[in-house]
């Protein structure tokens, strides 16, 4: 295969950039096309009696701001040894965790903290987040699209929708990187409370391929993960 051939790039959610181990920026650095895509998958990221311990969670972003729930402890919740188990490929492990708050400014002085989460696995991208916006989940999904469907997660109303994640693709002889649309993500939105009172978490997944991801994977991840963030009421 030769160096035109190889133009496919990692498919990734638009984030904040945030420090990687080793293993994390492997995965990061080329998804690329045909023979070689396999031969790297089974060669590096599947998993093996040598391959170093999963990931723990690694803050990122500094201090942490004043908020209920942090980031590094969205990312405990997240970085679950069942975790692999929960989305259908038991045989991974945790390549890269991070917790982080992203701080938002807006134009009257106002600042808005995000605490998110987020663990890297060969096949599966997971990201967690939370949100006190006033605004409630049903009204919400007024915004997210047609196929938007409704779902409930331990008695919180909750909505799932898809997104799409942004592709790069590398020009090895030009040296240019361009941006274009990627695969697709699939995300559950579920109200911070069983009376969807405003606010939110938000947990989404994609694969590090074109393959849409599994929607019961999702359901499977928030219903385990979400009880064991700080500040959840049962339903």
């Amino acid at each position: 295969m030769s160096e035109q051939q190889i133009v496919d790039a990692v498919k990734s959610v638009e984030r904040p950039e945030k420090r990687m181990n080793a293993w994390g920026q492997a995965l990061l650095a080329l998804s690329l096309v045909g023979g070689l895509a396999a031969l790297l998958l089974s060669g590096t990221f599947q998993q093996k009696s040598g391959d170093p311990e999963p990931a723990a969670c690694d803050a990122s972003g500094g201090a942490r701001p004043s908020k209920p729930v942090s980031g590094m402890q969205l990312c405990t919740a997240l970085n679950r040894t069942d975790l692999p188990t929960l989305l259908g490929t038991p045989t991974e492990y945790a390549m890269n965790a991070s917790g982080k708050e992203t701080v938002s400014k807006w134009a009257d002085g106002a600042k808005t903290v995000t605490p998110e989460a987020e663990i890297q696995l060969a096949t599966y991208s997971v990201k967690l987040s939370t949100s006190d916006d006033d605004i409630p989940v049903a009204e919400m999904a007024g915004f997210l699209g047609r196929s938007v469907q409704n779902r409930a997660i331990g008695g919180h109303p909750a909505v799932l929708y898809s997104d799409r994640t942004i592709a790069l693709k590398f020009n090895f002889g030009g040296g240019k990187v361009d941006t274009g649309p990627g695969g697709i993500a699939r995300s559950l939105l579920v109200a911070k409370d069983s009376k969807d009172g405003g606010g939110y978490y938000e947990i989404t997944i994609w694969r590090q391929d074109d393959v849409v991801p599994n929607d019961f994977a999702l359901l499977r991840v928030a219903e385990a993960v979400l009880p064991t963030v700080p500040g959840w009421t049962a339903g």
